[in-house]
């Protein structure tokens, strides 16, 4: 019952905040972000998500795919490794200064940061 609950929670949440509290505007982005992020073949953001990386067009092709999948399976794997969820690695644990809280936040953190600079440049390039 709790897990509907949450799911039903989640699904109006999201709702209130797109329609309630969204200007519809695009997000803003400093001018140096939209250039590094135009020479990796993204466009200037039109909503709040690249569309290269999260348009239902791009998601069912072989590299959205893929780019997905492997996303899904690094945080998975790193949060379960960890013993737990990155949101309560990052709320929960490092708020009573857990040092696997810590260390996992580290891995989240370094993970994005080697996604960014290092597999993006290669996928997108």
């Amino acid at each position: 019952m709790w897990n509907l609950t949450f799911l039903l929670g989640a699904i109006l949440g999201g709702f209130i905040a797109s329609t309630m509290l969204s200007s519809g505007e695009p997000v803003q982005i400093s001018e140096q972000t939209v250039k590094d992020l135009g020479e990796l073949g993204f466009q200037p953001p039109t909503s709040l998500q690249p569309d290269e990386l999260f348009s239902m067009k791009n998601a069912f092709t072989l590299k959205g795919f893929l780019i997905l999948a492997l996303g899904g399976l690094m945080v998975g794997f790193g949060s379960r490794y960890a013993g737990g969820c990155t949101s309560g690695h990052a709320i929960s644990g490092m708020s009573d200064l857990q040092i696997p809280s810590l260390i996992a936040v580290i891995g989240f953190f370094a993970g994005g940061l080697l996604m960014t600079y290092l597999i993006f440049p290669l996928i997108f390039s």
